[in-house]
């Protein structure tokens, strides 16, 4: 077992994949093993912030987190604007019942377990043993995202799926029980808008046959075996870029 202060060290990040470096994988290979050495870090929003700060709060680890992101503060020792939205989200979310209900399973439980023979960990924000599986969202809004040339539900586009579809997988190693998977969602809006939300098993099935798909190629790349593709798109691509031809505008 996994010992939750060394979730995210350097070595059980190179050792097990898990939902955040395959969804990272699948967007670029090259930019996914450069953060997973430690060679590039993603810029690190306050969008970004003001999730993990709620998420720090039902973790039961809020003061860490303030004692570690001291950008939350202002200089007079008060909360930023964001983050005083952030208390306003947890106050929110505090007066639903059914929504404090699935966040009241067992905090930030870690598991580990295989797929395609790829090494994995998980580590869920609210387990209820032998009834779900319930991870912790703020986000933007829950409205559709115009990607591609199309809207796109926005539990689609972050791939969350991919996530569920890991996390029941590495549960049913563990307990035998092939659970399902609910996101509890609040929104970042002036007024939070706040669901609970399933992922249906079908689109979990789908999900999984997809990680099974790449796991044993992103595991390689890991170790060393196969080289990553660059994507040429991402700010790490663009950071290692080298111009080798001049190429016609018309085809950019």
């Amino acid at each position: 077992m996994i010992d939750k202060t060394k979730y995210f060290s350097p070595e059980n990040q190179l050792k097990y994949l898990s939902a955040s470096q395959i969804k990272s994988f699948l967007s670029c290979e090259d930019c996914a093993l450069a953060e997973i050495k430690g060679e590039y870090e993603r810029e690190k929003t306050t969008a970004l912030l003001v999730g993990s700060y709620v998420d720090a709060y039902f973790e039961g680890s809020l003061d860490i987190f303030k004692a570690e992101n001291p950008e939350v503060f202002k200089k007079d020792g008060n909360l930023k604007s964001d983050y005083l939205q952030a208390e306003r989200i947890i106050a929110r979310v505090e007066r639903d019942a059914m929504f404090m209900k699935y966040m009241s399973g067992e905090k930030q439980v870690i598991m580990t377990g295989k797929i395609e023979g790829a090494p994995f960990k998980i580590k869920i924000d609210s387990y209820h043993a032998g009834k779900a599986i319930v991870d912790l969202k703020v986000v933007k809004d829950i409205k559709n995202i115009w990607s591609n040339g199309k809207y796109i539900n926005f539990v689609d586009f972050w791939r969350y799926d991919i996530q569920g579809a890991i996390y029941q997988e590495i549960v049913r190693q563990n307990t035998g029980e092939k659970l399902p998977f609910f996101l509890a969602v609040a929104t970042k809006e002036k007024e939070t808008d706040i669901a609970i939300l399933n992922i249906p098993q079908d689109v979990l099935d789908a999900a999984l046959e997809e990680v099974k798909a790449v796991s044993p190629r992103y595991h390689s790349i890991k170790n060393g075996v196969t080289i990553p593709l660059k994507c040429g798109k991402c700010d790490y691509c663009k950071s290692k870029k080298v111009i080798t031809e001049i190429i016609d505008y018309r085809g950019i």
